[in-house]
């Protein structure tokens, strides 16, 4: 599955982000299978759609802008000076975060005249999630957004990746229409014959048509032959920008090809402003397009509850394949950025299983790619808690050097460049990297990791693992069935107040032993905090009654005035005098061969 999306984001200004980027020699909007749905989809809607507005009618143009990057903001400056307003399509977890514009900005171009559509919570792809996490997404973003004080009745696909279920999903959500990317002409040859412009109404208002992004090769004339060549039949054309400027990231140099320069996006805008003063053209927004009523919100459903013990990476072994056929494993997503071709492929057998995941980097000129935990609000993403440091594990054939790379989410579904690991050599056979990562940041409600190449190559993985070193080390254990009993080593590792017909023991080198009356064991990190009080409670109890007992019960009978007569075991001398050390048993339901016993002084 070679990936040629659309899309360049640099999560933040302090390094890029795990979002999907164009390459140098595929610039397509297809995020992954799913996209290419859509383009199937769009085309078939092409052929059967209404033609476009009757001959001599000027063509509509709209300019939108996607993901809320903050170089937006003066781009917006200049098209509303210009007297031309557009439509920024927003994922509502992007506002206030590094890199992109902040509430209040995207509420000033609204008031502006601007408007403000949808583009789901985090801008995953949708296609390869499942219908709850699809609904989180594109439902949630609206009510965000609506709850922010927009007004939404737009959306655009993220990576342009649509299946029927995500477009029925964004209808049933309120939006009055959705954007797809790539089924109109462009410059690229092979868009030769797809249409120059979307009929009035569309055939599909929840798949309008549209040519694909503008980026770092498209010069001033090639954005112009968009709309006049939408002049002879008329119709509608939206034209969609990402970056306006450089696209260099200040840390890594990087250059986003997604990108417009400031000149000719200000150029353009003043010569469509031109055209629109003569009559060639009108500039609307797509509300102004498509209108209607806004409707009501719809709320998604709340996350599932996460896993917070034990291996926290779904679907860890790559076994499940995801919703679209050519995709990446179910929970996985294939990421990167910069100026290369990615191509992911599954391969087998794995380092268990039947399956594994391949990915080759080349040709390449900056940037990375890597196979990362979905970085969604719930489905797949692992939980986290701030704070907390997090063991990862991954197993590897590499023919470069490797290292992970770790994202962090924060507030409505903000997802953050973290850290990275050092790195791993290069390995013909499987090896297995580890890595524990510094404290989580404030605010962190969940993370995601992957390895990543950073060069040409090519690297397989499988069989991940992502543990909370916090959980290990608050020594949590259930009991299970077993077999075996273990009865070696010394006792050591923090008390572990388990019940049992057997009694509560200790651990012994992290292993709780087990009974010979049940052959019962126990496992660490198992038990929740509840169960862990709980438990607790139900040890102390009876070892406070033992305090509580009438002396007379635990006291051998005195034969003489004011002495003790008899042994009850050896003499020791402390501060408080001569004492007679005695044994007790815990009485937790009769003592075991291996019962926690205590001793008491007499």
């Amino acid at each position: 599955m070679t990936l040629m999306n659309h899309r360049t984001l640099f999560r933040g200004r302090t390094h890029p982000g795990p979002h999907v980027r164009a390459t140098a020699t595929a610039r397509t909007k297809w995020g992954a299978a799913g996209g290419v749905a859509a383009l199937v989809t769009s085309l078939i809607g092409g052929a059967v759609s209404a033609g476009p507005a009757e001959a001599g009618t000027p063509p509509v143009i709209t300019l939108t802008y996607d993901d809320a990057n903050a170089d937006q903001v003066p781009a917006a400056q200049i098209l509303n000076a210009a007297g031309l307003r557009g439509t920024f399509f927003t994922p509502s977890g992007y506002l206030d975060a590094a890199g992109h514009m902040s509430k209040a900005q995207a509420l000033a171009l609204q008031a502006a005249g601007n408007e403000i559509g949808g583009q789901s919570v985090t801008h995953p792809d949708l296609a390869q999630m499942g219908a709850e996490e699809v609904k989180r997404q594109v439902c949630g973003d609206r009510v965000n957004l609506t709850t922010m004080g927009f007004r939404v009745t737009s959306f655009a696909y993220p990576f342009a990746s649509v299946t029927p279920a995500v477009e029925q999903m964004v209808k049933d959500c309120g939006f009055n229409s959705a954007r797809g990317l790539g089924a109109l002409q462009r410059k690229a040859a092979e868009t030769a014959g797809r249409g120059f412009a979307e009929s009035i109404p569309p055939a599909d208002p929840w798949l309008t048509r549209a040519p694909d992004e503008a980026d770092n090769t498209w010069s001033l004339a090639d954005l112009q032959n968009l709309v006049t060549n939408a002049a002879p039949g008329g119709g509608w054309v939206q034209i969609a920008f990402h970056h306006i400027g450089s696209g260099t990231d200040p840390n890594t140099g990087v250059v986003d090809p997604l990108t417009v320069s400031t000149d000719i996006h200000a150029q353009f805008v003043s010569w469509l402003a031109a055209e629109q003063g003569s009559g060639s053209v009108s500039v609307k927004t797509v509300d102004q397009v498509i209108g209607g009523a806004v409707q009501p919100v719809v709320a998604g459903p709340a996350a599932p509850a996460p896993v917070t013990t034990g291996n926290l990476i779904k679907n860890p072994g790559l076994e499940t394949a995801g919703p679209a056929a050519a995709g990446p494993p179910q929970c996985w997503a294939a990421r990167g950025y910069g100026i290369n071709t990615r191509t992911f492929t599954t391969v087998s057998p794995g380092h268990t299983g039947v399956a594994a995941e391949q990915m080759i980097v080349t040709p390449y000129t900056g940037g990375d790619g890597k196979l990362l935990p979905t970085l969604d609000l719930g489905e797949c993403a692992p939980h986290a808690v701030p704070g907390h440091t997090y063991t990862m594990k991954a197993w590897y054939q590499s023919s470069v050097p490797t290292r992970f790379e770790l994202f962090y989410r924060t507030g409505l579904g903000t997802w953050n460049y973290w850290t990275i690991s050092p790195q791993a050599p290069a390995a013909t056979a499987w090896t297995q990297a580890t890595w524990t990562s510094p404290p989580a940041p404030a605010g962190t409600s969940a993370i995601s990791m992957g390895l990543k190449l950073d060069s040409p190559g090519t690297i397989t993985t499988d069989d991940y693992e992502l543990t909370d070193t916090a959980s290990v080390a608050a020594g949590a254990y259930v009991l299970q069935a077993g077999t075996t009993n273990p009865d070696t080593g010394t006792p050591a590792g923090t008390l572990a107040c388990v019940l049992s017909p057997g009694g509560c023991h200790q651990t012994r080198d992290g292993v709780l032993p087990g009974t010979d009356a049940t052959g019962a064991s126990v496992i660490q990190n198992a038990i929740d905090p509840a169960g862990a009080v709980l438990l607790a409670l139900t040890f102390l109890i009876p070892l406070l009654l033992i305090f509580l007992i009438p002396a007379f019960l635990v006291r051998r009978k005195p034969s003489g005035r004011g002495k003790n007569r008899g042994t009850a075991g050896p003499e020791t001398t402390s501060r408080g005098g001569t004492q007679r050390a005695g044994w007790l048993p815990l009485p937790l339901g009769g003592p075991p061969p291996r019962a926690l016993w205590i001793r008491r002084r007499v």
